[in-house]
């Protein structure tokens, strides 16, 4: 590991009558960021959550919101998203026909750029946009939705990207999401992830959502600001 790693939660995994006090106390927990993930049934095979939602996380926390679009025509709603006072948008790929004017109208909204990529995409399709994003996403399950087991072969993907970025001495973050707990968060930050995507090891830890955030900062060699029993799944 070559920094600090931090912890973004995905709220996609969290309780929606409660999402504000479960935000809330990821950021009391020590989390670093909230993940919120859209989907529009297009691109991936599930619907989710809208600008409303990453603003009503806007007023529940401090913490740096990231939005992950798994959308077709992305460029549509990234002003929404911008507005809702999101602080990075990540694209797919996959999802976008010109991706470097994607990548400027994300920019033109004063936000930081991401770009993701699935399981099945080789990495060597990020090359050329490595210098122009702040976030390189791998996708460690098939995008749309939670719960799934992380895919192995996706460290393989996160050690190429590492020596992409560090022999082009790029600041680009590597951010992996899909499937993390505490029996792989360790292999990721290995194999050079800067940022760990996490949403029901997180939301249905047992012992909540501080206990989550605990256990996944334990394992990433920090320490968590809340007092945290061992958190499991039910």
């Amino acid at each position: 590991m070559l920094m600090s790693a931090e912890l973004a939660p995905s709220v996609l995994a969290a309780d929606f009558a409660r999402l504000g006090e479960e935000v809330a106390a990821c950021e009391r927990a020590g989390a670093d960021r909230i993940h919120i993930d859209v989907m529009d049934n297009h691109f991936v095979p599930n619907l989710t959550l809208g600008p409303d939602v990453a603003a009503a996380c806007r007023r529940s926390c401090g913490l740096r919101l990231e939005v992950h679009l798994m959308v077709e025509e992305p460029d549509a709603i990234i002003p929404a998203f911008a507005a809702a006072g999101v602080d990075l948008i990540t694209v797919h790929f996959e999802a976008c026909r010109q991706l470097h004017h994607t990548v400027s109208v994300i920019r033109q909204q004063r936000a930081r750029v991401g770009v993701a990529i699935n399981p099945a995409t080789p990495t060597h399709f990020l090359d050329s946009i490595l210098a122009e994003i702040d976030l390189a996403l791998v996708m460690s399950v098939d995008p749309g939705f939670g719960g799934q087991q992380f895919q192995p072969g996706a460290l393989a993907k996160l050690v190429k990207l590492r020596s992409m970025i560090d022999t082009r001495d790029l600041s680009c973050e590597l951010e992996v999401d899909g499937g993390i707990d505490s029996s792989n968060a360790r292999a990721c930050l290995d194999a050079g992830a800067t940022v760990l995507v996490a949403g029901t090891s997180v939301f249905r830890a047992r012992g909540g959502v501080e206990a989550g955030v605990g256990c996944l900062l334990a394992e990433m060699g920090r320490n968590p600001k809340a007092a945290s029993a061992p958190a499991s799944l039910p």
